[in-house]
């Protein structure tokens, strides 16, 4: 794996930027549940590898970070209102997560695969979750998010 990649910081930070689009150091540390100068540092270091880049912010005091190669609504199989709702459900579930009897289960993971591998691990996760999706109204409904895209070399 490369060293960029090698702190699950790192990875979350990625995961974070591919859901949320842009992030601070602050609403990436809150989110985390860690510093913001540990997550600063981790924001330089992937900018450093090319893997994300500074963002247009709204004031000068804000400095937001996104994805290099941003994943679009076509790539991640939702349009914008979809990803919002998305996002507001799983930030819900942070501020009550300490009040929940269901355990938080998000996790983070680069591969490296070629197309065809990607396919197929594409289609095992379907397969996983395919008895899970069901009208059983007993059990408390669960986002299962899972994006898989390639991470990009900056100028690509």
């Amino acid at each position: 794996m490369d060293t960029e990649l090698e702190h699950p910081v790192r990875v979350a930070l990625l995961d974070l930027l591919a859901t949320a689009g842009t992030l601070t150091s602050n609403e990436a540390a809150r989110r985390l549940g860690v510093t913001s100068g540990l997550t600063s540092f981790h924001l330089r270091q992937l900018a450093r590898a090319g893997l994300i880049e500074a963002a247009p912010a709204a004031d000068r005091r804000a400095r937001p970070w996104r994805l290099v190669q941003p994943v679009g609504p076509a790539v991640a199989g939702l349009g914008e209102l979809d990803r919002d709702l998305e996002d507001e459900a799983y930030l819900r579930w942070v501020e009550r997560r300490a009040a929940s009897t269901l355990p938080d289960q998000a996790f983070s993971a680069v591969i490296r695969v070629t197309p065809e591998q990607l396919d197929a691990v594409a289609q095992a996760i379907r397969e996983v979750l395919a008895p899970y999706q069901t009208e059983d109204v007993s059990a408390p409904p669960t986002a299962a998010i899972i994006r898989l895209f390639p991470l990009l070399p900056s100028g690509e």
